[in-house]
């Protein structure tokens, strides 16, 4: 494992990750405007969709927390990864810091994903099957493009079908939007503040 003297400073690492994640958020905006689909449209600030939210993020997290309690295969190496890199990289920030990351990550990733492009392919295609055919393609890009391992990929792929049947089913963006901030809110907290502490304990205890 790298120590914390190999890694950014923690600020450093929220800056980044901030922008990009932000700037998936400003491309489903110029993208939204470009084809006459703005994803903003599809945000109803309603207090019932945050609430919705919230309880839909209980499925995606406790089968994350599951796979990282139990990691069999094919799960072994993206518990590796989590481990070694991900817990590393965020171990110096803040909650607070976690949670302004997970709000832009669930704004600008449900934004793109499913307001741009599951939402203009299915307006694109029009009838019921564009609806379906707009929520595969969404959730097949949303998994190819979190290739931190192959598993996670097929997990990221299967999270994305089920953000996007939470749009269907609801028709407003902010509940997925809000399942997606939760769940990656709770998986970074319970990484960086529970699980690692955990595993400096139990390495400091074999050493001794």
């Amino acid at each position: 494992m790298e120590s914390q003297e190999q890694l950014p400073p923690s600020r450093v690492i929220v800056l980044w990750t901030g922008l990009f994640e932000g700037s998936l958020g400003f491309l489903a905006i110029l993208v939204g405007w470009l084809f006459g689909c703005p994803p903003a449209r599809l945000v109803r600030w309603e207090i019932a969709a945050v609430g919705l939210g919230a309880a839909a993020s209980l499925l995606p997290l406790l089968t994350v927390l599951l796979c990282m309690r139990f990691p069999l295969r094919p799960w072994a190496d993206l518990v590796r990864v989590v481990d070694e890199l991900l817990a590393p990289l965020f171990r110096g920030c803040r909650v607070v810091d976690l949670a302004l990351v997970s709000l832009l990550a669930g704004f600008g990733e449900e934004m793109l994903f499913r307001g741009v492009v599951q939402q203009g392919i299915a307006d694109w295609i029009g009838a019921e099957h564009g609806v379906w055919v707009g929520l595969a393609v969404a959730s097949l890009l949303f998994g190819l493009l979190h290739p931190i391992t192959p598993s996670y990929a097929v997990l990221a792929g299967l999270i994305g079908l089920y953000l996007g049947a939470l749009w269907i089913a609801t028709d407003n963006l902010l509940v997925p939007i809000t399942t997606h901030t939760l769940y990656d809110f709770c998986v970074l907290v319970y990484v960086v503040r529970i699980r690692l502490p955990r595993r400096q304990d139990d390495l400091a205890a074999k050493v001794r």
